[in-house]
């Protein structure tokens, strides 16, 4: 078990990399975004429920490591983008907590967020609950697993352009 010290410590160094996280996605930084997962990182965002089987039921995204390089490699190109412009995008991140212990080396973390979307279609605000699994890798923390619901991913969605 932590110390309370360490733990402050650990959920400070946690929250500090959500917002990193969050503050690359908003600006579109989608390379340095990329290099903060793991070699074996899943990116997750369920359709229809929370708790749905992603090898069994539909996602809308369900992503390994080599289909998030594929997918940020085709946001470069700028011949993927399913919109132009960009959307403006800013995220507020709240409610970061550390959950229960660490499995093999790996912190386990979740939080909520709104993230507001603005394009020519208009405004758009995305309510999500976050969970992390962060491991230390070289000394700094990489996101080995984040799965992201959608507070209404029981309703059609427009696009989801951009990585939630």
């Amino acid at each position: 078990m932590l110390s309370r010290e360490n733990s402050a410590t650990l959920l400070a160094a946690v929250t500090d990399f959500i917002y990193r996280e969050a503050r690359l996605q908003d600006e579109h930084q989608y390379e340095a975004w990329e290099n903060l997962w793991t070699d074996d990182g899943v990116y997750w965002v369920p359709a229809n429920g929370e708790n749905i089987d992603p090898e069994r039921e539909m996602s809308f995204i369900y992503d390994n490591r080599s289909r998030i390089a594929l997918r940020v490699k085709q946001l470069l190109t700028g011949k993927h983008f399913t919109q132009t412009p960009q959307s403006r995008l800013r995220r507020l991140i709240s409610n970061i907590e550390l959950l229960g212990g660490q499995a093999g080396g790996d912190v386990s973390a979740a939080g909520n967020s709104l993230i507001f979307e603005s394009n020519l279609r208009g405004d758009t605000i995305w309510g999500t609950r976050n969970e992390y699994r962060l491991r230390h890798v070289d000394g700094e923390l990489k996101m080995a697993y984040k799965k992201v619901t959608l507070v209404n991913n029981d309703k059609a969605i427009y696009t989801l352009s951009f990585l939630v």
